[in-house]
């Protein structure tokens, strides 16, 4: 029996989920790994070499650090879950004119509540991931704390998560900078982890191509443009 209780530990393959579960792993929790593909890159129409989370090298990676570390890891299928609700609205935001943050979207209705849910099936007490946050209570409440390294801050994506949520999530990258990161990867043995270069894309857009993933799911868009510019062009001339 570990001393702190069960955790899943969402893993990516990357520098900071790695850590996530190595720090876990040392406070004396029992790690389970679990790494989730939400995304199918050949549906994107991208025209680059898949990346990102999803990508088999990243899988196989996640894979690779739970057997190095010698607890349990999984590879979840969550494509139905994700579904087309977060990319359906990251289109239509678009369209309206505004910069949707489907990250936000996935945190707060898919991710969390798929990880919860494996982590209810696993007898696991509580989940983690590799962000860049802390959690704080006040008056009975948790809420989201931004991390010591604010070049890092990723509490804005965080925002939407339940209290059920905040109570059983654990973030032990919120008090570190990401050196200090790099560092515990590096003497930890992980030396080209520690160098593994950082994904900002978007996992359903990962050539990071948005003006080519919006054409590509908004058929005749390009015409609407331009027909909307040439009606604004009349109207000027008139």
């Amino acid at each position: 029996m570990s001393k702190q209780g069960r955790v899943l530990v969402a893993m990516s393959g990357g520098i900071d989920s790695t850590v996530t579960a190595m720090l876990l792993h040392e406070q004396g929790y029992q790690v389970i790994g679990i790494t989730m593909k939400t995304w199918d890159y050949a549906n994107s129409g991208g025209s680059k070499k898949e990346t990102g989370c999803c990508s088999l090298d990243s899988i196989n990676d996640a894979r690779q650090v739970a057997v190095n570390m010698g607890f349990p890891h999984f590879i979840i299928d969550i494509r139905d879950e994700f579904g087309d609700y977060v990319i359906d609205n990251f289109v239509e935001e678009y369209l309206a004119g505004r910069t949707p943050n489907p990250c936000v979207l996935c945190n707060t209705h898919i991710k969390w509540n798929a990880l919860l849910k494996r982590a209810d099936a696993l007898d696991c007490e509580f989940i983690a991931t590799g962000h860049y946050a802390q959690i704080a209570e006040l008056g009975g409440r948790k809420f989201i704390r931004r991390p010591a390294d604010r070049n890092k801050d990723q509490s804005y994506v965080l925002w939407g998560l339940s209290q059920e949520a905040l109570h059983r999530s654990r973030f032990p990258l919120g008090h570190l900078t990401k050196p200090e990161v790099r560092k515990i990867a590096f003497d930890a043995g992980y030396a080209e982890l520690s160098k593994k270069a950082e994904s900002y894309e978007i996992c359903f857009v990962p050539d990071n191509d948005y003006r080519g993933f919006l054409k590509r799911k908004a058929p005749g868009l390009e015409s609407q443009l331009a027909g909307g510019l040439l009606s604004m062009q009349k109207g000027g001339a008139g």
